[in-house]
Parts: C-alpha cells; structure tokens; sequence
C-alpha cells in the first residue's frame, strides 16, 4: 500500500513545481498584482473602509493610507474577532486564532488564520516543502514510510465560537487526509497538551513505526530523539529507523545543533531541510539539496515589505516593497496577508543573499539583540561566532542566552553568557577567549567597543548545568516545539532569572 502510495503523491507534488515558476519568472508583478486583490477582498471590511481601500489602486496610495502594524496596535480588532464578530479585517469567516506567546513578553497573542491562509499559505507550503525536496531527490521514499511530526503543546480550545492553539494543531486538525494517513504520531498524540507525556506517547508509537522524515524545531527534537536512545537502547537513531532520509527543521538557527545531529545520524548522505514559517505565515523555504539559502515564497497571499535595519523605528519606520531591496543588508519584515493582517511587522529580521530569484537568510528579531554600547549585536552574529569556536573546540552547545553586564560607576560594561553544553569545553577559559575574538572579526562595532577595554571587557561565561533551560521553560510554563530560548537581549530579565535558578559555579 505505502510503496503505491508514494508513487502516487510524488507524481501529485512534482507538477506543484512547475506552478512555481510564475512568481519566479515575474516576482514583482506577482506581488503587485497580490497587494490589489488582498485589497480589493477587503475594502468592505471594517479596517478597509477605514484606510479607504477602495481609492487604493497600486503601492504609493497603498503604502500612504495604510499605517504599519504591531500586535498591541492591531490587539482590539483581533480580540472582537474572537468573540464573534465578522468582516472586521478580513471579509471571509476567521475562525481560528494561532496562539503564539514569543519569547520576550508573556502575554498570548492570537494571530489570525482564516481559510484562505490555511490553505493556500500554510497547508500549501507543507506540500511545497515536500514538492521541492522530491524534485531534488529523484530517490525520495518519503511516503514508503511515515513523517514523524513534532508540534508544540498541541490542544485545542472553544472560545465565544471560535477556536484558538498552537498554529501546528490547528494545522493537525485541519491536514489533508494523504498528509495525515502518512504522518506519525496519530493526532490524538500530536494534540496532547501536557508535553513531558506526550513526549514519552510519541517515543512509544513511533520507535516500531518506519520512520522516513523528521519535522520540527531542532532544539526540541534533540530532546525526542535522545529519549528515543534512551527508552530502545540504542546507539544511533538510524538503528531505530534504518529508512530515515531527511529532516526538515525551522524554528531556530540549525548551526549550533549540526554536529548533534551527525552523531545522532550518522548518515553520509542524509539530508536536512529548512523551512521558515510562523503563526503569521509561512515565508520561505530550502529549495536545493546544497544550500541553506531560503526561497522567499511570493504566491501564498503575503504581500511583503522591508525595513532596513538602520532605519528602523517600529510603526513610524518607512517600508519598501521587494523591488528596491538590496543584497546583504538587514531588514525587517512588513506582511500583509490573506488572513488581514495588515501591513504587519512580525518582528523577523533577514538579509537577501540573491535577487533572481529572491532568496533570504534569517538574521534574528527586531527586539533581539543587544545594543547598549553602541555593540549592534546581533543573533547572526552571536551564532556564527559560537559556531567558529564550537569547531576548534570540539564542542556541543544545547542552548544559549546573552545579556547585558551594564556599567556602574567605574565598573565598565560586558557581555554575560550562558551556555549550556552538551559536549563541554575542556577550558572554559580558551573557549571564552575565542568567542570574543570571534565576535571582533565578524562585528566591527563589538570590536571597536572591545578596543582596549574602552567600554566593554571580556565576556563572562556561565557553563549551564544540564537541564537548566528546560526546567526554566517548564518553570515559565513554555515546555513545548513553539516556545524557544530567548538568545540576546537588552535587559537582564532572562539572565538573573537564569543565575537564580542555576546553580553552576563554572564561570570565567
């Protein structure tokens, strides 16, 4: 049956490869033509008549009438939303919100997701995802076996007739049946929503299943294939699952955990797969087998805007469209989407590294980095670094978070680490050393603070006792594939919560 059934949805998932090539061929008009018929959709809205969409006819009347967005601007229409109310933002029934808490403010938000967006943003990408994989690898045997899926704490929930969760349940629940005949665990595991059992459910059902893909956050998948080793006994994953091909992965940056994962599957030719989506949307995707570079996605009703970087200043910022942007410069994201989220900044930063066709690498958030000296900081930066230094090292990171050391009186500034390792540096001294060396040749800025002791000193190094970050996210109430480890910040909140918690004395 699944031999058939492989064959079958490959065919199916090629042909969507030729589709792609009209946004490739004619990116700008794509979008162009997409921005005027979101708008066309919306003009009756409430939010449409108020931003007089109907006297919108192309992008210097649609960028002038319509402000940029932020959730706490945007909060009140999507609270009425979930109470009931209709045609607020969006003319079709919103019926699902996406529950996203972020990692740098505790309070939920709740995205929208109407259907057009399930269906032909986020249910659309899943098969491109597949598409494009298949395309590349003439081999592919996905479907001879199963997809093993990772979502986050995954229940559903009723409220004033509409439904909230995580944005991978609401996937779950609304999945086309081949995906979920195909898929691993069975949903009634995959919407459990006490994490350390269902963790423990997916381990049970699935270590004597054939498992041929992999789909999740790194970070978290670690965790599902450690406890893999641990429950079968095992000293790799591929003698549990001999047929595993690829993992498609997103969430964070990969770099930290690449060498985990090679040891975890030592396999010569297995592939990993990245993908960028949010509860917002999905926005790019791997689309070779060799590089890691994301193909911006122009076809899933997201219209999109940039933001350079230097100039950023929230909503008052200026947006440019995708025809004026440029290689190599950081940029914020600006949405708008066909589940009426409005010239919207989703806080994600990237930087293009190819304009034909438009390709990006995620550089960070708008809110995540550390600035307090002048040192621009950014997680690009800060990763790039751990990785350079984690190979001369020999070294294993399973989760980070920077912040500030802020001056005091005669005491100068710094950067405080904490790291925990999975394979430790044999001096914590050497690899502190390197890091901050690392950190001057890639960001001039941080040098230049570094000069000399002039404002910032040495960072200092915390080695993490193990399981640190995961009982500070099970203490905060965030166990689960959505929620990540905040990586850099301007405040010490994370930090001294961290310190309190830890009780580690390994620190240079």
């Amino acid at each position: 049956m699944l031999p058939l059934f492989n064959t079958v949805v490959s065919w199916f998932l090629k042909k969507r490869k030729h589709q792609m090539e009209l946004f490739l061929k004619y990116p700008i008009d794509v979008q162009h033509e997409l921005m005027i018929r979101l708008v066309e959709m919306a003009k009756n809205t409430e939010f449409g008549k108020q931003y007089h969409f109907a006297s919108i006819y192309n992008y210097e009347t649609f960028r002038s009438k319509v402000p940029i967005q932020q959730y706490e601007t945007f909060e009140p229409l999507i609270e009425r939303a979930r109470k009931g109310e209709q045609n607020l933002f969006w003319p079709t029934q919103i019926q699902w919100f996406a529950k996203s808490s972020g990692t740098t403010n505790a309070k939920s938000k709740f995205i929208p997701v109407s259907n057009e967006a399930l269906e032909n943003c986020h249910l659309k990408a899943g098969k491109d995802m597949l598409a494009l994989y298949i395309n590349n690898n003439e081999d592919a045997g996905l479907f001879n076996g199963r997809g093993l899926r990772l979502g986050g704490s995954s229940a559903i929930y009723e409220d004033n007739n509409t439904y909230f969760g995580d944005l991978s349940a609401i996937i779950i629940e609304n999945m086309p049946f081949w995906a979920d005949f195909s898929s691993s665990p069975k949903t009634e595991v995959a919407l459990m929503s006490e994490w350390e059992t269902k963790m423990e459910a997916i381990v049970n059902e699935t270590i004597n299943e054939n498992i041929t893909s992999l789909v999740g956050v790194p970070s978290w998948m670690l965790v599902l294939l450690n406890a893999v080793l641990k429950k079968t006994g095992k000293d790799n994953i591929l003698e549990v699952w001999p047929n595993l091909e690829v993992y498609f992965h997103g969430g964070v940056n990969f770099n930290p955990y690449r060498e985990q994962y090679k040891k975890l599957i030592p396999k010569k030719d297995f592939r990993y797969y990245e993908t960028y989506n949010a509860s917002e949307g999905f926005f790019a995707l791997q689309d070779t087998n060799d590089s890691t570079d994301l193909l911006l996605m122009l076809d899933y009703g997201i219209f999109y805007e940039f933001i350079p970087m230097s100039e950023f200043n929230g909503e008052n910022s200026v947006a440019m469209p995708l025809d004026e942007v440029k290689l190599d410069i950081n940029y914020a994201i600006v949405i708008t989407t066909n589940a009426g989220l409005w010239r919207y900044l989703i806080g994600d930063t990237v930087k293009f590294v190819s304009l034909d066709p438009f390709r990006i690498r995620i550089t960070g958030r708008t809110k995540h980095f550390i600035n307090v000296f002048g040192e621009e900081l950014i997680i690009e930066n800060a990763e790039e670094a751990l990785r350079q230094v984690c190979e001369k090292t020999k070294t294993l990171i399973t989760d980070y978070t920077v912040a500030p050391i802020f001056m005091d009186g005669k005491i100068q500034g710094s950067h405080e680490w904490m790291i925990e390792f999975r394979k430790a540096p044999k001096n914590l001294n050497y690899f502190t050393e390197l890091l901050d060396n690392a950190l001057k040749s890639i960001n001039s800025d941080y040098e230049a603070k570094r000069y000399n002791d002039m404002t910032l000193t040495m960072p200092k190094v915390h080695q993490a006792e193990t399981g640190l970050f995961y009982d500070w996210l099970k203490f905060k109430n965030k166990l689960g594939g959505q929620h990540k480890v905040p990586r850099l910040s301007n405040s010490r909140d994370f930090m001294d919560e961290l310190l309190e918690m830890s009780s580690s004395e390994k620190v240079v």
